[in-house]
């Protein structure tokens, strides 16, 4: 691994407002938090991530492949009917392979990008990353690229750190009894006067997990999708998690 690498997390929001971002320093013997922030448009996180050697971004980098087909064969008058509209059925249609690969593994189901809210930050990240491309850097639904998509709520899981409500404003204290517990699993990694910033806002905490992971994700110690969802990933997006060790 190249000393002095930066890694970013990203945490987006629909709004710049709640967009929250961390760079994270890795000097070969310590992880230092460099910066975190929450407030951030598109031209700052293009900066950034031009700037780092891998980006985890907390957003869905695509769609199911069988909404989108949907989508499709509604628009031309194409679309078969399905034997029933069902339960079965619409997870197929509503949530992509990694989705149901991460309820698996961690037992946290993350937004269907098809049918919820994620939806708008997914929406920005479509864009941020057809500004990147236009860079000329490599960004890829399954993460292969610059960027890889990340879920802080499902790495925590990994880590064995889920049971910790820390979402809004309300639990704060929580959150701050989270940033313990993260500081003793990763004893490695230097705040550098940021404890507080995520203490007091999702946003950031998200970020800093975001930014972990993307380091795991470059060192090789994530998990890829497998062989018979390579496929799906390439389209749909895979959702990065630190192997828990």
């Amino acid at each position: 691994m190249v000393l002095g690498s930066t890694f970013l997390g990203v945490d987006l929001a629909a709004d710049p407002k709640r967009t929250g971002i961390a760079q994270l320093r890795d000097d070969g013997t310590k992880i230092v938090i460099q910066d975190v922030r929450v407030g951030v448009d598109d031209d700052a996180i293009v900066s950034a991530i031009m700037g780092s050697r891998k980006a985890g971004v907390d957003v869905p980098f695509g769609w199911p492949r069988a909404f989108v087909e949907l989508v499709q064969g509604h628009r031309t008058a194409a679309l078969a009917p399905p034997p029933d509209t069902g339960p079965n059925w619409r997870r197929e249609v509503l949530y992509r392979a990694t989705d149901l690969e991460v309820r698996r593994r961690v037992g946290k189901t993350p937004l269907s990008v098809a049918a919820d809210k994620i939806a708008y930050p997914a929406i920005r990240w479509a864009a941020i990353a057809a500004r990147l491309r236009k860079q000329g850097l490599t960004v890829t639904p399954d993460g292969r690229g610059v960027a890889c998509e990340v879920y802080p709520g499902a790495a925590l899981a990994a880590w064995q750190l889920a049971g910790h409500p820390y979402k809004g404003a309300k639990n704060a204290t929580s959150r701050s009894t989270l940033i313990e517990r993260l500081s003793v699993r990763l004893p490695w990694l230097e705040w550098e006067g940021h404890r507080d910033a995520c203490a007091d806002d999702d946003n950031a905490l998200d970020a800093v997990i975001a930014a972990l992971v993307a380091r795991d994700v470059h060192r090789g110690t994530a998990m890829p999708p497998p062989p018979e969802l390579a496929d799906l990933a390439a389209d749909e997006g895979w959702i990065w998690l630190p192997d828990g060790s």
